[in-house]
């Protein structure tokens, strides 16, 4: 059983910065389609950000392109969500997710929640205005 483990969440002001990460047992991910969701009170999960196996396909949501970036490390064995200029909106519980689809994935493909097996209890980040 693959277990998903985010950290890095927290409590910080409008305007700044936080990383999160998310890795696996065993070191899984390597072999994993892996994405971010979130999901704010009161509203539906919802898809940020997801990467390839290799790291050459990247997707974001319009709400955070260009303030966020994802990444994989050198051994592949580690996500990183790197969020900056983070507003209130962007508070919400974030939820790491892994799937094991081959092939060319399309920004409907990486956003869609049944495809991925494999998810994290999620981690908290607050935005304070």
């Amino acid at each position: 059983q693959v277990q998903v483990v985010e950290s890095g969440g927290g409590l910080v002001q409008a305007g700044g910065s936080l990383r999160l990460s998310c890795t696996s047992s065993g070191g899984t991910i390597r072999f994993l389609r892996m994405s971010w969701f979130r999901q704010a009170p009161g509203k539906e999960r919802e898809f940020v950000s997801g990467i390839s196996q290799s790291g050459k396909t990247i997707m974001y949501s319009d709400s955070v392109k260009g303030r966020f970036t994802i990444a994989r490390d050198n051994t592949k064995t580690t996500v990183f969500l790197d969020m900056n200029s983070l507003k209130p909106e962007d508070t919400a519980v974030y939820y790491c997710a892994g799937e094991t689809g081959v092939g060319v994935g399309t920004y409907e493909y990486y956003s869609t929640e049944h495809r991925y097996e494999y998810w994290g209890q999620g981690t908290q980040v607050t935005v304070s205005s």
